[in-house]
């Protein structure tokens, strides 16, 4: 009965046990593993069919097998319902190798002792994605996506397992084992154990454990145990030697010596070896790369085992990704139905407006209307009275002129010319250009005077000055012109002009660190240029200080509000510049790794600012960079890696980078020790500190540092800058007055108008 009792899969006792369409049952994990795609199954079906086909007719069955088969069959008609239906249970059947016992929607059809499918089964087949062989009678299950979770549960098969075990651990527990020291000649013959020594192997009665085992030296430290778990622990200890036996008898051994094993590993020729091929004078192994191969095997599960994780966390970020993308198209539909509301609503609101927009467009012209109208009558009264008026008065003249008698048309003549001639009445208002006449005045036309520079006003700030002025009192401008020195300090320096027009007040940005720059400004007209004003000295700060370009950086990658902790969302290396950028100096910043899963490909170091921004830092010849991990780094430039040196960086570590344009080097740090020698020299131009990440890595920046005590230890390159000759053009006014725009500066003029 125990072996009835027994999944027919992993042969032991059944696991909430589950129902197949054929009767026979297994555990329910053994259906989830054994499971699989219906693309797979498909073809092992077709392979197994073909088999089938070359193999002999088997014997006639038996009357009793005709009646189980047919009894079986209509079972499955009965039962099972289509993937296709509505109350479905998403459970198909179909034999391994034919069609024969399969479901209703299946279409099969007994001639001559096999099973012929139709066309109909392969439509439902092919409708289902998952399927199960059944261990017993290889009857092919189909599922939809829910798998084998579709199978009803055998309840009635699991309480009888969980009964028959309950007896048999009582019968075992009451079960008397005999003490294997007691000689059987003695009187009272073979003791009851009671105790079981673990390491010993041994049953023990309580004489002979007081006897042969005592509580005190070296045998106090022996794990003692009651007989029904020494029992179970032999039972276990002799499964793992049958086990053992099984798999020494699959050991493999060497292809030239048959008779020896294989227990070397030759990475040259990548095939296993014995000891005679590695260590005598003629095995074809003797010179090559050979390890143990239980070494080599641990080592590849290892790694194989780091893999697995890393792509189990991928798989899982890629579930949750899936899930959240599942869950918004429900947000989507609510957003759109608010959205269409909305739209309704603010659509009526807008016709609501319109109408009432209208009656009061119409009400508007009527009350026009009918003003005009009034306003046209009483013109028409008036023009009509003026008329009348007029052609009484021509009637009168043309009488007058009837008069016979010369003198009464003379005395009548004067009165006549008055009310017949029209009069016109002009006004001239010249009081606005009496008041300009009286305002003229003499303006004497020459050069302005020098400006007067407002220290209290002026204000250097990290690597930006700025420069404050007011014009001369007595003279008339119409421009300034301010003018910087190349910042070495010098007092006779040679100045260059940033700025030209209107405002009395301007920024400039870019300069360099910890530096003295002179300051001078003229005014200039019409009649010519006036002399400059004083020169005031203004020092830039003595370190950088500086954040990540919050204006220029890519659309996956995240920033926090201070610009200071950056992450991306993309798989791919994303590229951030720094909002500043030097050309000399010696100049040190740092990265702290805040988040980091061990196959991010972070990379530091520094950039042109026209650099890829969607490709790994040092991949083309705009970036130089170190790519590191949790094992080793490398120096990158031009997609060409270098100088590769071991040890890596966790969740805490800190990489700091050194840009020392003196000397014109670069240098790396891990967590204040150098990481290899000076990773590249010849750097001129202007830098951009910068830094490249992908997913599962976030970074946050620290600047303004001061380098480490181990940075002496870098050896000199040897090559300084010219003198009076800036680096990759750091001169701003330079760059300024010559107009151009190089990718590699950074200055931007920036002014304000200030208000005097």
């Amino acid at each position: 009965m125990e072996d009835e009792l027994k999944c027919p899969s992993c042969r032991q006792f059944f696991a909430q046990p589950v129902l197949l369409p054929c009767f026979h049952a297994m555990c329910l994990s053994c259906a989830l593993q054994n499971q699989q795609p219906v693309v797979n199954n498909l073809a092992s079906h077709a392979t197994a069919h073909e088999q089938q086909l070359e193999q002999p007719l088997p014997p006639p069955p038996t009357e009793l097998q005709l009646l189980s088969e047919l009894h079986c069959n209509d079972c499955n008609d009965s039962d099972q319902l289509s993937i296709l239906s509505e109350t479905d249970s998403g459970v198909v059947v179909s034999t391994s190798g034919s069609s024969g016992g399969s479901s209703r929607p299946s279409s099969c059809h007994i001639q001559g002792g096999s099973t012929t499918t139709t066309a109909a089964n392969h439509s439902t087949v092919a409708a289902a994605t998952i399927s199960l062989s059944c261990p017993s009678c290889r009857k092919l299950v189909y599922f939809d996506e829910n798998g084998a979770q579709n199978l009803p549960r055998y309840r009635a098969m699991q309480t009888i397992v969980d009964k028959f075990t309950e007896t048999c651990n009582r019968s075992s527990a009451n079960a008397s084992t005999a003490c294997q020291l007691c000689p059987d000649t003695t009187e009272a013959g073979q003791q009851t154990a009671t105790v079981f020594c673990q390491q010993c192997q041994v049953f023990y009665c309580d004489r002979c454990r007081e006897n042969c085992h005592p509580a005190r030296g070296p045998l106090a430290k022996h794990s003692l145990i009651s007989p029904h778990q020494g029992r179970l622990a032999l039972r276990s200890l002799r499964e793992k030697f049958k086990q053992q036996q099984s798999s020494s008898d699959a050991v493999p051994h060497c292809s030239e010596h048959s008779d020896q094993v294989q227990s070397y590993y030759c990475n040259t020729c990548r095939l296993g070896a014995c000891h005679l091929c590695v260590l005598s004078d003629a095995g074809r192994h003797q010179n090559h790369d050979v390890h143990l191969l239980a070494l080599i095997c641990k080592q590849q599960k290892a790694e194989l085992t780091q893999s697995l994780q890393q792509l189990s966390e991928k798989a899982k970020s890629a579930t949750e990704v899936i899930h959240r993308l599942k869950s918004s198209s429900e947000r989507v539909q609510e957003s759109c139905a608010n959205v269409e509301s909305a739209i309704h609503v603010q659509c009526l609101e807008l016709m609501e407006a319109l109408r009432r927009r209208e009656e009061a467009l119409v009400d508007f012209a009527r009350r026009e209307r009918d003003l005009q109208l009034r306003r046209l009558r009483e013109e028409v009264a008036t023009c009509t009275a003026h008329l009348q008026h007029t052609t009484a008065l021509v009637q009168f003249c043309i009488e007058a002129l009837k008069e016979s008698d010369s003198s009464a048309f003379l005395q009548e003549m004067d009165e006549l010319t008055n009310r017949a001639s029209p009069t016109l009445e002009l006004t001239l208002d010249d009081l606005g250009l009496r008041r300009n006449i009286d305002q003229l005045t003499f303006l004497e036309m020459k050069p302005p005077g020098p400006p007067r520079i407002l220290a209290e006003d002026c204000s250097a700030e990290n690597n930006s000055i700025t420069v404050a002025w007011q014009p001369h009192p007595a003279s008339f401008v119409e421009g300034y012109v301010l003018e910087l020195d190349d910042g070495g300090g010098v007092a006779a320096g040679r100045f260059r002009e940033v700025y030209c027009g209107k405002e009395t007040i301007c920024t400039v940005d870019g300069l360099h660190f910890n530096s003295l720059y002179n300051a001078r400004v003229k005014a200039f007209n019409s009649s010519g240029e006036g002399p400059y004003s004083d020169s005031l000295g203004l020092h830039t700060a003595e370190v950088a200080w500086f954040t990540f370009d919050m204006t220029a950086y890519p659309a996956e990658t995240r920033l926090s509000p201070d610009g200071l902790t950056a992450t991306t969302d993309s798989y791919e290396p994303r590229v951030l510049l720094s909002s500043v950028g030097f050309s000399r100096g010696v100049h040190y910043w740092e990265f702290t790794v805040d988040r980091y899963d061990g196959a991010a490909d972070p990379a530091f170091g520094v950039a042109r600012r026209d650099v890829a921004r969607d490709s790994m830092l040092g991949k083309d010849e705009l970036g130089w960079s170190m790519y590191i991990d949790h094992q080793r780094s490398w120096f990158l430039h031009n997609n060409v890696h270098s100088h590769r040196t071991d040890g890596g960086i966790d969740v805490g570590s800190t990489i700091g980078v050194l840009l020392d344009l003196d000397r014109r080097q670069l240098s790396f740090f891990v967590n204040e020790e150098p990481q290899g020698t000076v990773a590249f020299v010849d750097l001129c131009g202007v830098f951009y500190p910068a830094v490249s990440l992908n997913r599962n890595v976030q970074v946050t920046l620290h600047s303004a540092l001061d380098p480490p005590p181990s940075s002496a230890s870098f050896p000199d390159s040897g090559e300084e800058s010219d003198e009076g000759h800036p680096i990759g053009g750091g001169d701003v006014a330079e760059r300024i007055n010559s107009g151009t725009k190089s990718s590699e500066s950074m200055t931007s003029i920036t002014c304000a108008v200030a208000a005097l």
